[in-house]
C-alpha cells in the first residue's frame, strides 16, 4: 500500500534507472527527485526538472537529503536545507554541463577546455564545503572563490548575472527593487571596471648572473631609485652569489626573492628605476695572483638598471636579462647608476658582451593582506619583505617600526706618510650605553640576516672615497637611548701580508640628552686618529670627545680645521621616537608651565606624522591643560583639538580615526570639558555672520563630528560621576547651540559668499552628529533637531549655488543614517526630505544625489506585517509628492542624447537605472488603496489622461532592451512583474473613464501599444530559456505574456463600436502577438482578427483593409523568424470555425485561404534562406513567393522587393541570364517618362526614365555575362532609340558600339548547349512550392544527368531517388517522405524558321535550339501485343510524352513547373519511318561537313557509312521489309498504305544517299583506309540486291540529289504528298511521326557492333551506366538485326536497371550501345557541333536567275539542267517582302537583324568554287536560301512518270545580310526568272533545257572528272510550298512579336499566369 512520506521528501539519484517496470520513472545519475509516496522498497515521485512525469523507482537508488516543505499537501514544494551556495553550484553545473557539450560540437575548443578546468575546480571546492571541516575564514575564502568562478563561467556562456549578498543568491522578493538594482550594478561594475589599486608591490627574484670572467663570490644589491629626486626610496635587497653566479643558498627562497612593499601610484612612473649594484668578494685587483694571506675585499663589479614603467607595458611575468655595466673610473662608482640612467656613455661601458643578470620581476597590486590571500605561495615558500624608506602613503595605527638608515657617503683622508693614496675600508659597529657591541643589529639589506658589523667596499688608492652605501640599524626603542654608532677606518695593504691597519675612527650618538634622536640629514663627522684597537675598547673615553663638526663649540678650532672628515646621511623611521623639540616641550608642559601658550601655538607647525605617533599623549596633554585653566587656555586648546581632528581627515592619517575613537571611548577622562567645548563652539557659530574671514571658522565646523563626540562623552562621564546632575542645563545649552546653528543656516547670501561656503562645510559634517546625539537624547528629539535644522535651509535661490549639492548630500547621509532607519523618527523626517527632493527633481538638478536619496528611502520600505500601517502612510506621502515628478524625470533623462558608444546603464553619471528602480519600488509597494487614492486625486479627466499617457510611455521605456544590460534577466523579470500588476490596476480606470462618450483614442492606442511590446520582449520568451530557468520563472511569475494577452482581449471586447478606430492600425501589432509561440496566447488573440473582419465588414461591406494589412505585416514578421507551421494551422482552424455562421462566410474563407497560402510560402522561404541551404532551393522558393505576390495578391511593392532578392540570389549563383530576366520584370513595369520616383531599395531619387535606363544597362550587362547576346541586342536597340529621340548622340554611339560588340560575340565566341532535366518532387516532406509537382530544369554547363542527379540529392539529402520513369501513384503523393524522379528531356524549339533557313551560321542556330523553349519531350519504347523474338520491330511501339511549362526556359529561374502533359503512342511503322528519316538526315549532315572540309578527319563519315551499309547487309533494312512489306501486314493494316509507301521511299532514298556518300568518301579517304572503302562499295552492292534494287527507278534517275555546296540537300521537313486513289490530286499532309526541325538528336543506323566501333574511333562513347543515367539516344539502329528504337527514346533508370523495364534482358546490351547520350550524338547540319565555330556553308553569289547547284568542277554547259520552280527560292523582292511582313513578330530573336533590301547587279561571270572554304568578302554577300522541306512522293508506287521538282538553288544578290561566307563566283550567269509551276520552269534564252540523264551508279569511279554531280532521287526533290518562309524581322520588332506569339501560344495551350497590369510603377 502506498503511504505518503513524512520526512523522505527530497533526494539525489545515485545510479541511473531505466524505468522498465510498469509505471517506472527513468532516472539519470545526479537527478534530484521529489518523493510523494513510499511502498515496500519503492518510492513514487518525480524528477524536479520534469514535474509532470510521475512514476515509481527503487528506494536504494536514492540518497535522501534534508529539505523544507512549503504548502504541504497536493501542491507542496521542496526546498533543500543545504547551503545556498551548494544549491547554486549544483544547478549551475547542471546547466553548464549541457552547454559544455555544445561547445565541443561548435568547435570552440579554447572555451571548452577552460570551462572544463573551472567545472572541476568548482567540484573540488564543493567537496570541501560539503565535508564541513573548514574554518570560518577558510570557508569564507572558498565561497568567495566559488562565486567568482561561477560568475566567470556565467559570463563566458552569456548566462544571467546572479545578484548575491555575502556569497548567497538573493531572492528579489525579499529585498527592495532599489537594493536589487544596487547589487546588480555593483556586480556589473565590478566585472567591467575594476577599481585601480592605490598600493603596489614589486616582486623580485634573483635567478643568476651570466658572465665569462667570474670566479669570485658576488653580492647583489637591489633598490628602487627615484632619478627625479636623486635618492633611493627603498631599502636594499641583498643576495649572495657563488663563484658560478648562482644564488649561494638555493634552498632558502627568502634569500633569493623579495617583495618591495608599499609603493604608491606616484612611484609607478618612468623616472623611477630598479637599480642593481654588484660587489665582488676577492682580491684587490681582478687580475692579481692569489695572495698568501687570503684576505678578501669587497670591490665594485658592475651595475644594472631597469625602469619600473617597463614592467607596466610588457608581460611582467617574463624573465628579464639586464645588461651589466662598469664604470671607467672607479672613483665614480657611487654615481654609476645615475650615469647609466642619464646615458652618460663616456663614464661607463659593458662588463662583457655576454654578461647579463637574469631576474624575474612582477608588479602586484592591492594592499598587502590582499596580496597574501591571492599569492599564498609566495608567503608560504618564503619571501623577504623590503620596506620603503620612511612610512608608506597610508600609516596604519599599531604599525611598530624603529629603523635608523645610515648611508656612508664619503670621506676625506690624508696620505698618512704614504707615497700613494690609501685603500680605505670602513667597519661599522653599533654599541650600547655600556660600550658593548649590539649583536645582529647591522643589516646590509633585507635578503640576508643582520650581522654584528658591516664592512664597506674598498676603492683602490683613493684618499677621497665616495661609497654611497646604505645600511639599516633596526634598534629597539628601549636600547636607543645611550647607543652610538662607531665607524673604524682601515688601510688595506696590497702586499703579501694583506694587513688592514686601523688609522682612525668616528662615532655618532643616536639620541641627544633632551630625548630627541639624531636629526635626519647629512652629518660631517670628525675622524679621530688612533692606531691600536685597545684604545677603542672603553667607549666612555671617546664619547666625551666631539663627534661632529657641526656642533663644535667656537673655541675648539683645532679639531674643526682638521683635514680629515667623514660624512654620513641618517634617516630615522620610527613610530615611537621623535626628533621634534616642540613636540617634546608640549608633552612635558608641566615642567615648563610658562611655555604652554607657545607650545600650543607651535603644535600646528609640527609634522602630522609626529603628532599621530603621540596622539594619545597629545590629547591627554590638551585636556589636562583645559582642566588646569579653562578660562586661560580654553580657546587655544579648542583650536589645537580642531587642528588634530582635521589632521586625521588627511588620507595619509585617516586610519588613525579609530585610534581617536578608541581614545574617546576608553581613555578620555575630561568629565567637565563639555561645558567649555559647547561654549567655544557656540562662540564660533555666533561669530560666523559678522566674521570677515571664515577660513578658521570653517576649520572648526569641519571638526564638528569629533567635537560633539568629546562633548557627549564628557557629559556621559559627568552624569556617571554625579548621577545625572545639571541635565536641564546641558539640554538648554545644546538647544541654544542648535538655535545658533539654525540661525546661521537660514541666512541667504550670494552664490560664492564666504557664509554660503561655511554653511556648506557645516552641512557636510552635520549628519555625523546624529549618532552622538542619540546617545543622550531620544529618537524623536534628535529627529526634531534634524528636521528643524534642515527646515531652516533657504529654498533654491541660485541654480549654480554649491550649497544645493551639499544640502542634498546632507539629506542623503540623513536618509542613510541610523536615525532615519527608526520608523518613529522617519515619520518626522520624511516630509522635509520629500520637500527638498521634490524641489530638486522639478528643477532637474543634482539628479545623481536625488537618485541616491530615493534608493536609500525605498531600501528601507519593506512589506512587514508589524509596520504595515506606517509603511502605508509613507507610501501615501511619497506617491503624493514624487510619483508624478519621478515619471517626468525618467522621461526627461531617457530622451537626452546618449554619448556615442556608451552603454546606457554603466556610466556613473547616468542615473536612469536608479530612478527606474525607485519607480518600480514605489509601484511594488502600492496597494489597492493607494491606486484608488491616486486615481481619485485627479480633479478632471484631462489630468488623468495625461498621467496615463505618461506612465504608459515610461513603461514602454522600461521595456526597451537597452534599459538594462543583457544579462540582467532577474531585474527585467521584476520590472515586468511590476508593470503588469500596475497595468491591471490602471486598465479599470481606462474602462471607466475613457469609453463611450469619453472615448480617447490616444490613451487606448498607448495602452495597446504598450501591451504588444510587453508580450514581445525577448526576456519573456520562455521557449528560448533552458528548462531549469524556464521552470524557475514559471514558478515565480507564471507566463506574463498570457496574462497580458488575456487583458488585451478583455479590453478589446469592451471597446464596442470604437474597435473601428483601431482597424487596420492594430492588425500588425496584434498579428505580432499571435506569432509568439505560446499556444494559450494564440488561442486568446487570434479570434480578435475575426472581430476585426466582422466590424470592417459592417463598416465598408468588405475587409480589404484587414487583408492588405495582414499580408503586409506577415511578410516582414515572418522574415524576422516569427511564426511556424503550428501557427499556420491554428490560424486557419480558429478563424474558419469563427466565421462558420457569418453572412460573409465565403469571402472570409477566401481571405483566410489566401493568408494561409502566403504563410506556407513565407515559411518555405524562411526555411530555404537559412545559412547552409543551397542556392537552387532559395531561388525556387523566391520565385514561388514572387509569383504569388504578382498573380494572387497583386502587391506591386512586395513583388518588386522579391524581384531584387531573386536578382541578388542569381548573381550570387552566377546565373547571369536568369538575373537579367529577373530584373527585366521590374524594367517592364516602368515607362520612358520623366515622372519622379522616390528613393527605393538601393535606387536613389530619380526620374522614371533614368531608372529604366539604368535597368536596361544592367540587364544588358547580365545578358552579356550569360552569353545571351541576342536578348541584349533587343535592349540595346530600344535604348538607342531613346537616345536618338533625345539627340543624345554620345550615348547613342556607345550603344551602337555595344550592339556591334554583341554581334561579334555571337559569331566569334563558343556557347555550350545545356541539357534539360525533368524533376518530380513527390511526398509531403517537400516544401509547399515543390510538393507533388514536376519541373523542367536547365542544367549548368557541362552538367550531365549523373551530375545533376547528384546535385539534386545533395540539395535534398533526405530524398529517395525513384528508379523508374512511370508516373507515381497516390501513395507516393501522400507519403511522409521525399521522392525525386529525374530523367533527361529534349527541347522542342519554337523558332523553326530560323533553324530551317539555309545559310544561317550554326553559332546562331545553336541559340534558338535551347532558348525560349516552352515544350520538351521524352520517349519510352515498349512492346504491345505478342513480341516476335525473330523480329521485334513488329511490336516495338514508342510512348512519346510532351511537357509544356508555365514559362519558357531560360527565364527568371533555371527551372519551371510543368503546366501540361501530352502523351501519344507511335506505331512500329511510324517509328521505323522516323528512324530512317533521322539516319538519312545524319548521313546528309556528315556528307555536307565532309565536302565543306569542316571535319578534321573522315572517320565519323566512314563509321556512319560502315554502320548503315554493314547493318543493311546483315539484315537491318530487311527486318523492316519482313515486318511491314509482307502481304499479311498490308492486309491487316490497310490504313498504313501511305506510310508503307513512305517507308519504301525512304529506304530507296537512303540507298541513293549512301551511293553519293561513297562517292564523296572516295575523294577524301586516306590511303590506308582504301581497303575499307572497297569493302563498303562491295557491301553496298549486296545491300542493293538485298533490297531488290538492281538500278534506281526512273524517278530517282530523273532528279539529281540536291546538296548545298555539292552535297546532298538537307531535308528539314518531311512533308510527303498523300496520293489520292486516282493518283491525280495532291494533298499536303504532315506525318504525325515527324517533328520538323526539332530532332535535336540523330538516331543511329548502326548495328551494335558498328556503333561500338564508331564510339571507339570518335572518342565519344560512354559506359552503359552513364548512357542509361543520361538522356539516351532517341533510337537504336534502323538497320540492326536485333531491334531498333524510335528517336528520342528516353530512359531515366538508374545504373542498376540496365535498360528499359519493358525490354527483355537479352536486348539490353544492344540498346545500351545504340543509345547515345545527348552530347555523344552525331552532329548534324541542323544541329552542328558547337565546338566547331569555323563551320561555314559555302555558297555562290549569283544573280536573280541562277542555275541549279551541282558539282562545281563541271563546265558551265554541263551544269545546265531543267530549271524547275524552287520552293525555297526568292522569286522576287516583292514576294520576299510579302513573306517578311507575314512573319514579323514570330521570331523571338534574330540571328542577324536584316537591313532594307537593295537590288544588286547580277554577277556576270560565274566560276566553280573549290571545296575548300575561301575567305569571305565583307562587302559582296548573298542571301542563303531557305531550307527545303523533306521530299514528297507523287505516285503510290516506287516508279512514277509524274514530273518532279528540281532542287535548283537560286537567289538574288542582296545586302540584307553581312554574314555571307563565300566569295563572288567567277563564272558569269545569265539572268533568268523562275516561274512557280508544278512541272516546268521557264528561264532566259541563254539557258537550254536538257534531259537529265544519270549514268550508272558506280561509273563515278571510271570517269576522268571525279567531281561529276550525283543525281538526286525523286524522293529528294522539293515540293512546291504554298507558304514559303519569311525573312526574320528586325530585333526591335521582336519583343512585341514575341508577346503576340506567346499570347497565341498561351491561348492554345491553356491559361498562363497573368502579368501585373502595365501600370506606371511608383517605385
Amino acid at each position: 500500500m502506498w503511504i505518503p512520506t513524512e520526512h523522505e521528501k527530497y533526494g539525489v539519484v545515485l545510479a541511473s534507472f531505466r524505468g522498465t517496470v510498469q509505471h517506472g520513472l527513468s532516472l539519470e545519475i545526479g537527478d534530484t527527485v521529489q518523493i510523494l509516496e513510499k511502498c515496500e522498497g519503492w518510492y513514487r515521485g518525480f524528477v524536479l526538472k520534469n514535474p509532470n512525469a510521475k512514476g515509481i523507482f527503487p528506494l536504494s537508488y536514492i540518497h535522501l537529503k534534508n529539505a523544507n516543505i512549503k504548502n504541504k499537501g497536493q501542491f507542496e514544494t521542496v526546498i533543500p536545507t543545504e547551503d545556498s551556495v551548494i544549491t547554486e553550484m549544483t544547478s549551475t553545473l547542471r546547466d553548464w554541463g549541457t552547454m559544455w557539450k555544445q561547445l565541443y560540437v561548435k568547435n570552440e575548443g579554447d572555451l571548452f577546455h577552460r570551462l572544463w578546468h573551472v567545472m572541476n575546480e568548482i567540484l573540488d571546492l564543493r567537496r570541501q564545503v560539503l565535508v564541513g571541516h573548514l574554518t570560518h575564514d577558510r570557508m569564507k575564502d572558498v565561497k568567495q572563490h566559488i562565486t567568482a568562478r561561477l560568475d566567470w563561467g556565467n559570463e563566458q556562456l552569456c548566462l544571467d548575472l546572479v545578484p548575491r549578498k555575502e556569497f548567497s543568491m538573493v531572492d528579489p522578493d525579499e529585498i527592495s527593487v532599489t537594493e536589487l538594482y544596487k547589487l546588480m550594478e555593483h556586480r556589473h561594475r565590478k566585472k567591467d571596471t575594476p577599481l585601480p589599486a592605490s598600493t603596489h608591490h614589486l616582486f623580485v627574484q634573483m635567478k643568476s648572473l651570466m658572465s665569462s670572467n667570474l670566479g669570485e663570490e658576488l653580492e647583489v644589491y637591489f633598490s628602487i631609485y627615484d632619478s627625479k629626486e636623486n635618492r633611493p626610496i627603498s631599502e636594499r635587497f641583498f643576495v649572495r652569489l657563488n663563484k658560478n653566479g648562482l644564488p649561494k643558498s638555493p634552498e632558502k627562497t627568502e634569500r633569493q626573492c623579495t617583495l618591495f612593499v608599499d609603493l604608491g601610484s606616484s612611484d609607478l612612473r618612468k623616472d623611477v628605476y630598479i637599480t642593481v649594484h654588484i660587489i665582488r668578494i676577492g682580491r684587490m685587483g681582478a687580475g692579481e695572483k692569489k695572495n698568501v694571506s687570503n684576505v678578501q675585499y669587497r670591490r665594485p663589479f658592475g651595475c644594472a638598471v631597469i625602469s619600473i614603467a617597463d614592467l607596466l607595458t610588457g608581460d611582467s611575468k617574463d624573465d628579464h636579462i639586464l645588461k651589466v655595466y662598469t664604470c671607467n673610473t672607479e672613483s665614480e662608482w657611487y654615481q654609476i647608476h645615475e650615469n647609466i640612467i642619464k646615458k652618460v656613455n663616456a663614464r661607463y661601458n659593458l662588463t662583457g658582451s655576454n654578461t647579463g643578470l637574469a631576474v624575474s620581476l612582477q608588479l602586484l597590486h592591492g594592499d598587502i593582506e590582499q596580496i597574501r590571500r591571492e599569492y599564498m605561495v609566495l608567503f608560504t615558500r618564503g619571501v623577504a619583505i623590503t620596506k620603503k624608506l620612511g612610512f608608506s602613503d597610508i600609516i596604519m595605527p599599531g604599525e611598530m617600526r624603529n629603523d635608523l638608515y645610515v648611508t656612508l657617503e664619503k670621506g676625506e683622508f690624508e696620505k698618512g706618510g704614504k707615497s700613494v693614496a690609501r685603500n680605505v675600508e670602513i667597519t661599522v659597529f653599533l654599541l650600547d650605553c655600556d660600550g658593548q657591541v649590539l649583536k645582529n643589529y647591522v643589516s646590509a639589506g633585507s635578503g640576508e640576516p643582520a650581522g654584528d658589523e658591516f664592512h664597506s667596499f674598498v676603492l683602490y688608492h683613493n684618499n677621497s672615497p665616495r661609497w654611497a652605501e646604505q645600511i639599516k640599524l633596526p634598534i629597539p626603542v628601549d636600547r636607543f637611548r645611550g647607543s652610538h654608532v662607531r665607524f673604524e677606518f682601515r688601510h688595506c695593504s696590497t702586499k703579501e701580508k694583506g694587513e688592514k691597519k686601523l688609522f682612525g675612527f668616528s662615532f655618532v650618538p643616536l639620541m641627544q640628552e633632551d630625548g630627541r634622536t639624531l636629526p635626519d640629514g647629512t652629518h660631517e663627522l670628525i675622524v679621530h686618529k688612533c692606531e691600536e684597537n685597545a684604545n677603542l675598547q672603553e667607549s666612555a673615553r671617546y664619547l666625551k670627545l666631539p663627534f661632529s663638526k657641526g656642533n663644535l663649540p667656537g673655541n675648539n678650532q683645532a679639531v674643526k680645521t682638521t683635514k680629515e672628515s667623514f660624512w654620513i646621511t641618517s634617516f630615522l623611521c620610527s613610530s615611537k621616537l621623535t626628533q621634534n623639540g616642540d613636540m617634546l616641550d608640549l608633552l612635558k608642559w608641566r615642567a615648563h608651565p610658562d611655555r604652554i601658550t607657545d607650545s600650543l601655538s607651535k603644535l600646528k607647525e609640527i609634522d602630522g606624522s609626529e603628532i599621530v605617533k603621540f596622539l594619545q599623549d597629545t590629547l591627554d596633554t590638551l585636556f589636562g591643560i583645559l582642566d588646569e585653566n579653562s578660562q586661560r587656555y580654553g580657546l587655544k586648546v579648542f583650536d589645537s583639538l580642531v587642528h588634530i581632528i582635521n589632521l586625521l581627515q588627511d588620507s595619509k592619517f585617516q586610519h588613525f580615526k579609530p585610534v581617536m575613537d578608541t581614545y574617546i571611548e576608553s581613555h578620555f577622562a575630561g568629565a567637565l570639558s563639555y561645558r567649555d567645548l559647547i561654549k567655544v563652539l557656540k562662540w564660533y557659530v555666533d561669530r560666523i555672520i559678522e566674521a570677515e574671514h571664515q577660513e578658521h571658522i570653517q576649520q572648526v565646523l569641519k571638526a564638528t563630528e569629533y567635537i560633539f563626540k568629546y562633548i557627549i562623552q564628557s557629559r556621559r562621564l559627568f552624569s556617571l560621576a554625579t548621577g545625572g546632575q545639571n541635565e536641564e542645563e546641558f539640554r538648554c545649552c545644546v538647544h541654544e547651540l542648535f538655535m545658533s546653528i539654525r540661525f546661521f543656516l537660514s541666512q541667504e547670501s550670494k552664490v560664492a559668499s564666504p557664509i554660503t561656503q561655511t554653511q556648506a562645510v557645516f552641512l557636510k559634517t552635520f549628519p555625523a552628529v546624529y549618532c552622538e546625539l542619540l546617545k543622550i537624547f531620544n529618537v524623536r528629539e534628535v529627529a526634531n533637531f534634524v528636521r528643524e535644522t534642515l527646515g531652516s535651509l533657504p529654498v533654491i535661490a541660485h541654480a549654480d549655488c554649491p550649497l544645493e549639492a551639499v544640502k542634498l548630500q546632507c539629506i542623503a547621509k540623513t536618509v542613510e543614517s541610523q536615525l532615519y532607519t527608526n520608523p518613529d523618527s522617519r515619520c518626522i523626517l520624511l516630509p522635509v526630505v520629500l520637500h527638498h527632493l521634490q524641489m530638486h527633481l522639478q528643477e532637474q538638478k543634482d539628479l545623481v544625489m536625488c537618485a541616491r536619496i530615493l534608493s536609500s528611502m525605498f531600501s528601507l520600505i519593506r512589506k512587514d506585517g508589524t509596520t504595515e500601517v506606517s509603511i502605508s502612510e509613507e507610501v501615501d506621502l511619497i506617491v503624493e509628492s514624487l510619483l508624478g515628478v519621478l515619471l517626468r524625470t525618467i522621461l526627461e533623462i531617457t530622451n537626452r542624447p546618449q554619448p556615442a558608444g556608451t552603454a546606457l546603464r554603466l556610466q556613473f553619471q547616468d542615473v536612469t537605472g536608479e530612478f527606474v528602480a525607485c519607480l518600480l519600488a514605489l509601484l511594488r509597494q502600492m496597494t489597492d488603496k493607494h491606486y484608488q487614492q491616486l486615481l481619485e486625486s485627479f480633479s478632471n479627466k484631462d489630468d488623468l489622461r495625461d498621467f496615463l499617457l505618461q506612465i504608459f510611455t515610461v513603461f514602454r521605456i522600461l521595456i526597451r532592451p537597452e534599459m538594462f544590460p543583457k544579462d540582467w534577466t532577474v531585474m527585467r523579470l521584476v520590472t515586468n512583474n511590476v508593470i503588469i500588476t500596475t497595468v491591471l490596476y490602471l486598465s479599470d480606470a481606462l474602462r471607466k473613464n475613457f469609453l463611450n462618450d469619453h472615448f480617447d483614442y490616444k490613451v487606448w492606442d498607448s495602452y495597446f501599444y504598450l501591451s504588444v511590446i510587453f508580450i514581445n520582449q525577448p526576456c519573456l520568451q520562455l521557449e528560448t530559456f533552458s528548462p531549469s530557468k524556464k521552470k524557475k520563472v514559471l514558478e515565480k511569475y507564471g507566463d506574463m505574456r498570457v496574462m497580458m494577452g488575456c487583458e488585451i482581449f478583455s479590453m478589446w471586447q469592451n471597446l464596442g463600436e470604437h474597435k473601428l478606430n483601431f482597424i487596420p492600425a492594430m492588425i500588425g501589432p496584434f498579428l505580432e502577438v499571435t506569432l509568439v509561440p505560446q499556444p494559450d496566447l494564440r488561442n486568446v488573440m487570434i479570434p480578435i482578427f475575426h472581430d476585426m473582419m466582422d466590424w470592417e465588414q459592417r463598416r465598408s461591406g468588405s475587409f480589404k483593409q484587414v487583408e492588405a494589412k495582414l499580408i503586409d505585416k506577415l511578410d516582414s514578421l515572418m522574415s524576422e523568424g516569427k511564426g511556424d507551421e503550428t501557427y499556420r494551422e491554428l490560424f486557419n482552424s480558429i478563424l474558419l470555425k469563427k466565421i462558420e455562421r457569418e453572412t460573409w462566410r465565403e469571402s472570409g474563407i477566401s481571405l483566410i485561404a489566401t493568408v494561409t497560402r502566403l504563410m506556407e510560402r513565407l515559411l518555405d522561404y524562411r526555411d530555404c534562406m537559412k545559412v547552409g541551404e543551397v542556392d537552387g532551393k532559395k531561388i525556387g522558393c523566391t520565385v514561388s513567393l514572387l509569383n504569388f505576390y504578382k498573380t494572387e495578391l497583386n502587391k506591386e511593392e512586395m513583388y518588386i522587393r522579391y524581384i531584387h532578392k531573386l536578382y541578388d540570389l542569381h548573381l550570387k549563383a552566377q546565373n547571369y541570364t536568369e538575373a537579367a530576366y529577373t530584373l527585366l520584370l521590374y524594367d517592364e513595369l516602368l515607362e520612358w517618362s520623366d515622372r519622379p520616383l522616390r528613393e527605393f531599395l538601393n535606387y536613389p531619387m530619380q526620374t522614371e526614365w533614368q531608372r529604366k535606363e539604368y535597368l536596361h544597362l544592367t540587364i544588358i550587362q547580365n545578358f552579356d555575362r550569360g552569353k545571351c547576346w541576342e536578348n541584349g541586342i533587343i535592349l540595346c536597340r530600344e535604348l538607342a532609340d531613346q537616345y536618338e529621340t533625345y539627340y543624345d548622340y554620345r550615348n547613342l554611339s556607345k550603344m551602337r558600339m555595344m550592339e556591334a560588340s554583341l554581334y561579334d560575340k555571337i559569331m566569334d565566341q563558343q556557347r555550350l548547349e545545356p541539357e534539360f532535366f525533368r524533376v518530380g518532387f513527390y511526398g509531403k516532406k517537400f516544401p509547399f512550392f515543390l510538393r507533388n509537382k514536376e519541373f523542367v530544369c536547365r542544367g549548368h554547363d557541362y552538367e550531365r544527368l549523373e551530375a545533376f542527379q547528384q546535385r539534386m540529392l545533395n540539395e535534398f539529402p533526405h530524398a529517395i531517388a525513384m528508379q523508374h520513369v512511370n508516373q507515381p501513384d497516390e501513395t507516393i503523393f501522400q507519403a511522409e517522405a521525399q521522392y525525386l524522379q529525374i530523367y533527361a528531356v529534349g527541347p522542342i524549339p519554337e523558332s523553326q524558321d530560323v533553324l530551317q533557313r539555309d545559310g544561317v551560321p550554326d553559332n546562331i542556330k545553336s541559340f534558338y535550339k535551347v532558348n525560349h523553349i516552352w515544350r520538351f519531350r521524352y520517349d519510352r519504347p515498349f512492346h504491345k501485343g505478342t513480341k516476335d523474338k525473330e523480329n521485334e520491330f513488329k511490336s516495338l511501339w514508342v510512348e512519346r510524352t510532351t511537357l509544356t511549362l508555365v514559362q519558357s526556359l531560360p527565364g527568371i529561374s533555371r527551372w519551371f513547373e510543368v503546366e501540361k502533359r501530352e502523351l501519344i503512342e507511335m506505331s512500329p511503322l511510324e517509328n521505323a519511318i522516323e528512324v530512317i528519316e533521322n539516319k538519312n538526315l545524319q548521313l546528309r549532315t556528315l556528307i555536307t561537313q565532309c565536302q565543306a572540309r569542316q571535319m578534321q578527319n573522315i572517320n565519323p563519315l566512314t563509321m556512319c557509312l560502315n554502320g548503315v551499309i554493314d547493318a543493311a547487309v546483315n539484315g537491318g533494312l530487311a527486318r523492316y521489309q519482313e515486318a511491314f512489306f509482307v502481304k499479311d501486314y498490308i492486309i491487316n493494316h490497310p490504313e498504313d498504305g501511305e506510310k508503307i509507301g513512305r517507308l519504301r521511299e525512304l529506304m530507296f532514298e537512303q540507298a541513293h544517299i549512301l551511293e553519293y556518300g561513297l562517292a564523296v568518301h572516295e575523294k577524301f579517304v586516306p590511303q590506308d583506309m582504301r581497303p575499307l572503302h572497297k569493302k563498303l562499295v562491295d557491301q553496298f552492292h549486296l545491300m542493293k540486291s538485298s533490297l531488290g534494287i538492281q538500278d534506281f527507278p526512273a524517278y530517282v534517275r530523273a532528279s539529281p540529289v540536291h546538296f548545298t555546296n555539292g552535297s546532298p540537300r538537307i531535308c528539314r521537313n518531311s512533308v510527303p504528298n498523300a496520293i489520292s486513289p486516282d493518283g491525280a490530286r495532291v494533298i499536303a499532309r504532315r506525318s504525325p511521326l515527324s517533328y520538323p526541325a526539332v530532332n535535336r538528336y540523330s538516331s543511329s543506323s548502326l548495328s551494335s557492333q558498328a556503333s561500338n566501333e564508331v564510339s571507339n574511333i570518335t572518342g565519344q562513347s560512354e559506359s552503359s551506366d552513364e548512357v542509361f543515367n543520361m538522356q539516351p539516344s532517341p533510337s537504336t539502329s534502323s538497320l540492326s538485326s536485333t531491334h531498333s528504337a524510335s528517336p528520342n527514346v528516353t530512359s531515366s533508370a538508374p545504373s542498376s536497371a540496365r535498360g528499359s523495364p519493358l525490354l527483355s534482358d537479352k536486348h539490353k546490351h544492344s540498346r545500351e550501345n545504340a543509345c547515345l547520350s545527348p552530347r555523344d550524338r552525331p552532329c548534324s547540319a541542323v544541329y552542328p557541333n558547337p565546338q566547331d565555330p569555323t563551320q561555314r556553308m559555302i555558297t555562290h553569289q549569283i544573280g536573280e536567275n541562277s542555275l541549279p547547284r551541282s558539282d562545281p568542277n563541271l563546265s558551265t554547259p554541263e551544269k545546265v539542267v531543267n530549271p524547275t520552280p524552287s520552293s525555297w527560292s526568292l522569286d522576287s523582292g516583292k514576294e520576299a517582302n510579302t513573306q517578311f511582313s507575314e512573319t514579323v513578330g514570330k521570331l523571338v530573336s534574330p540571328p542577324v537583324p536584316p537591313r532594307p533590301q537593295h537590288q544588286g547587279s547580277p554577277a556576270r561571270n560565274m566560276r566553280p568554287l573549290s571545296p575548300v572554304p575561301t575567305p569571305r568578302s565583307p562587302q559582296k554577300t548573298s542571301i542563303q536560301s531557305f531550307t527545303p522541306s523533306p521530299t514528297e512522293c507523287q505516285s503510290s508506287g516506287l516508279v512514277s512518270n509524274s514530273p518532279v521538282l528540281s532542287g535548283s538553288y537560286s537567289s538574288g544578290i542582296s545586302s540584307l545580310s553581312r554574314c555571307s561566307v563565300s566569295e563572288t563566283s567567277g563564272t558569269e550567269a545569265q539572268p533568268s526568272e523562275h516561274m512557280l509551276t508544278t512541272s516546268t520552269s521557264s528561264g532566259s534564252d541563254e539557258l537550254t533545257r536538257r534531259e537529265n540523264k544519270t549514268p550508272p551508279p558506280y561509273s563515278v569511279y571510271e570517269r576522268t572528272n571525279s567531281r561529276r554531280p550525283v543525281p538526286l532521287p525523286h524522293s529528294l526533290s522539293v515540293p512546291v510550298s504554298s507558304d514559303p518562309p519569311a525573312l526574320p524581322p528586325k530585333p526591335h520588332q521582336l519583343r512585341s512579336g514575341k508577346l503576340e506569339s506567346e499570347g497565341r501560344r498561351a491561348s492554345e495551350q491553356g491559361p498562363r499566369p497573368r502579368p501585373l497590369p502595365r501600370k506606371v510603377s511608383q517605385l
